[in-house]
């Protein structure tokens, strides 16, 4: 192993005669999501609803800490994102953040089930809020109406409780599973022989089953997999098999309940009339007798394995067509059509957001505004302007009344500036109009309570003039004082831990950006057996400005008596490289409540236990630290990761070897280890 380690310093460590630029991008954790290189530096960004904060670490947006996410009833903040809930009896409006009441209505999900002459026949017809999801070949999902919730509503904290109102009649659900011998999923229109089947004509007179004036389907899921599973045990022929899941959400008319039959009564005829039309789409789509009508056009879920494919429509699955021999799918602001089996254009007055859709969704407004192939909501046209509002968030609109302001397009809604303050003129857009008696600074926000400018508290901060909110601190992130005006101000404090790897680091929290104030972090790197540690400490940052108020200490264990390797409260630029006089090491930083500052990122490697004699002889000479180039290698961390890779795994060596390696080092360096390496090797030989 010894001799791999002179090779690999002989022949893979070259002389430098050109300056290059670094990659900081091809490094790990460079950047937490985003890393662009340019010459002589690099940038890191997020993805949307993160924010950067310590130069390249990317933290969660709370939305929700601002105005409730500009919410009308509760928000809820997820991962990158956050969406606004309602009160039972109420849904998102068409702007996912207002709420607006539920009302019968055309655009509703009718499922319809009879039975005429011994067979059972279904049919589900969606008219808008669909949702086609191809998984896979074999398997696919199709929703359509708007779900209730209600769970989400009780895990919101600090929420306005709903009237009685509300909860008189909640939503009655039921999930079922089963499964189709010898069919396949395969969601196709149906052919011209099965529309004009009487079956339909039949199953419409029968009535909306399972509702009729006193109810109304507002979800329905249905998922069909008919992926093949492995069988144990003897051979058996082979069949195609279909699991069906449906999953369905009725809504009771509160005006029904009576004294004679209360809510609970409602919901149990509800859920006994479910549990029969269940059984009735069971039968029905083992018979083949249920389809699915998107836009004028009826689907089949699923074809036994004996039919042919209707001529036309190809192997592509639903909200697909085949373009030059390939399936592709139909893109925003168009939708598959079954009946001409090609993609078309969404009509002024509807849109489409997602891909391989079977239909349009029709627009909010009943006017038909809106270009052709509307790709969201936003472009059907005639929204309310910011500082204007309306039912619908559509024209005609009225401008927010004095006293309220509104910064967003198609809102039924304006928010007031509240404690009585008033606005310099209808209209307005910002909590900037309300006119406050003090304009706050940043650091600040406006209390219209108190009517006073409050210092943001630990944990936000506000980078803006005369606002009435601070933003809170992204992820886990926090202030080290109140009044912040910049989200640098936030730092994450998470740190230390147990080390064992053969290679790795520790770094101040918040590394590269300033680590927190108050804060204390302690590491124990533990060896695998018959290994040592090497530790670069390649640059380090502290204040000086009071005596030791922060420091960084490395020994044997935590006991203040045992064996220290390394210890400093000041700020080093000169790099240093030694080895643990133990064969653990125990480290601790602490910062106390008046600094911080930029820290420290220091690699360590575990080597063999048989280089120990020659490490120390390497890392104890003065030479490897007195030329600018030699201090410029214990920096650059690409070079330290290849004589790392190769001090932990010396079998990494051929690695190096078999590549020719860009990295360059001075004569200098090489000089100077050579001889080390060839006076530790002349005992063996």
């Amino acid at each position: 192993m010894a001799v791999n380690l002179e090779e690999f310093l002989v022949k893979q460590i070259l002389p430098a005669s050109r300056v290059f630029d670094i990659d900081e991008c091809s490094f790990e954790r460079t950047c937490d999501h985003i890393c662009i290189n340019y010459p002589g530096t690099f940038e890191c960004l997020c993805h949307e609803g993160y924010t950067l904060y310590g130069m390249t670490h990317c933290g969660d947006i709370d939305e929700c800490s601002v105005n409730k996410g500009s919410c009308g009833y509760g928000c809820l903040n997820t991962m990158g994102s956050y969406e606004c809930v309602c009160p039972p009896g109420k849904k998102l409006h068409w702007n996912k953040k207002d709420c607006v009441a539920r009302k019968p209505s055309i655009q509703m999900p009718q499922l319809v089930c009879s039975k005429s002459g011994g067979v059972e026949s279904c049919f589900l017809s969606c008219p808008s809020n669909i949702l086609f999801v191809p998984d896979s070949e074999n398997s696919y999902s199709v929703s359509c109406g708007v779900p209730v919730h209600q769970s989400k509503l009780s895990q919101k904290r600090n929420m306005t409780l709903p009237s009685c109102a509300d909860i008189l009649a909640p939503p009655v659900k039921q999930k079922a599973r089963f499964k189709i011998k010898d069919a396949k999923c395969l969601l196709r229109p149906r052919t011209k022989e099965k529309i004009k089947d009487v079956g339909k004509q039949q199953a419409v007179t029968g009535g909306q089953f399972p509702c009729t004036d006193n109810c109304q389907v507002t979800f329905v899921n249905f998922k069909c997999d008919s992926s093949k599973k492995k069988r144990r045990g003897r051979k058996s022929p082979s069949k195609e098999v279909s699991h069906i899941t449906t999953e369905f959400e009725v809504e009771l008319k509160s005006e029904e309940v009576s004294d004679t039959c209360n809510v609970d009564c409602l919901q149990k005829k509800m859920e006994q009339k479910l549990q029969t039309a269940v059984k009735t789409l069971r039968k029905s789509i083992n018979k083949q007798q249920f389809y699915i009508e998107f836009s004028g056009t009826e689907y089949e879920v699923a074809q036994k394995a004996t039919k042919a494919v209707p001529e036309g429509h190809g192997p592509c699955s639903a909200g697909q067509v085949q373009q030059d021999g390939k399936c592709v799918t139909c893109s925003v602001g168009t939708y598959y059509s079954g009946e001409h089996n090609q993609c078309i254009l969404c009509s002024p007055g509807t849109f489409q957001n997602t891909e391989g859709q079977l239909s349009c969704e029709p627009c909010p407004s009943s006017e038909g505004q809106g270009v052709a192939g509307a790709q969201h909501v936003s472009e059907c046209g005639g929204q309310c302007s910011p500082g204007y509002f309306s039912s619908d968030g559509f024209k005609p609109c009225r401008p927010c009344p004095l006293g309220s302001y509104q910064p967003e397009a198609g809102r039924t809604l304006c928010f007031p500036c509240g404690g009585g303050l008033v606005t310099k003129y209808e209209g307005a857009v910002t909590f900037q109009d309300c006119e406050t008696k003090v304009h706050c600074s940043p650091g600040h926000h406006y209390n219209s309570t108190t009517h006073r400018c409050i210092r943001c508290p630990v944990g936000a901060y506000q980078p803006e003039f005369g606002q009435n909110y601070c933003l809170a601190c992204p992820g886990n992130t926090s202030t080290d004082f109140d009044g912040s005006t910049n989200v640098t101000h936030c730092k994450n404090q998470q740190c230390g831990g147990e080390l064992g790897d053969y290679t790795g680091y520790i770094e101040s929290p918040n590394y590269p950006g300033d680590y927190p104030a108050n804060v204390e972090c302690t590491w124990n790197i533990s060896p695998p057996p018959k290994r040592r540690i090497l530790i670069v400490v390649p640059e380090i940052f502290l204040p000086i400005e009071d005596e030791c108020g922060d420091v960084l200490v490395m020994r044997k264990s935590a006991s203040p008596t045992s064996i220290t390797t390394y210890e400093t409260c000041q700020t080093y630029e000169r790099p240093i490289a030694f080895s643990s006089r133990s064969r653990k090491l125990w480290i601790q930083f602490r910062s106390n409540e008046g600094n911080s500052g930029k820290g420290f990122q220091v690699p360590y490697v575990t080597y063999d236990e048989d280089y120990q004699q020659l490490i120390e002889d390497i890392v104890r000479d003065g030479r490897l630290y007195a030329s600018e180039n030699h201090q410029e290698i214990l920096k650059d961390k690409k070079l330290i990761k290849a004589l790392f890779d190769v001090l932990a795994h010396p079998q990494n060596y051929f690695k190096y070897t078999a590549q020719e390696s860009k990295e360059m080092f001075p004569r200098s360096f090489i000089k100077l280890l050579r001889s080390k390496v060839s006076r530790f090797l002349r005992p063996y030989k």
